[in-house]
């Protein structure tokens, strides 16, 4: 099975400007675990996850003050749709994050995320038996 078939295509895309409450309402009302930061000036796709806006109110910082742009992690593995779940899973365990990035020609066209792969790996029924 590939990065495509296990993709969440729907990618929020949101700017540094935004502030984490802002970043965290969006990610809530469209129920995803992270958002693309689109940061033209510093040079392209960030990536905020609840995590980084968990990690922001342990510091007990403001998220009504804090930027995406002041958490997002720059330093992107991107994935392809055509890689395997299994290529997915290994760059996200050597990296030590659960959200992959999946870009093609176009740009961004969706995230994978570990329980995205999960789900692919254990058939449904296999869950609600347990």
């Amino acid at each position: 099975m590939l990065v495509r078939d296990a993709m969440s295509t729907v990618v929020l895309t949101i700017g540094p400007a935004h502030t984490l409450r802002q970043a965290a309402r969006l990610m809530s009302a469209r129920h995803v675990g992270a958002a693309i930061v689109l940061d033209t000036d510093a040079g392209g796709l960030g990536i905020l996850t609840e995590r980084d806006v968990l990690n922001s109110l342990a510091r007990d910082q403001d998220p009504d003050r804090e930027t995406a742009g002041s958490h997002t992690t720059r330093d992107v593995v991107f994935a392809a749709p055509t890689w395997t779940l299994a290529e997915a899973a290994e760059a996200m365990t050597r990296g030590g994050f659960r959200h992959l990035v999946v870009l093609d020609d176009r740009g961004p066209v969706g995230i994978v995320s570990v329980r995205d792969i999960i789900r692919c790996w254990i058939p449904v029924h296999s869950v609600a038996a347990g």
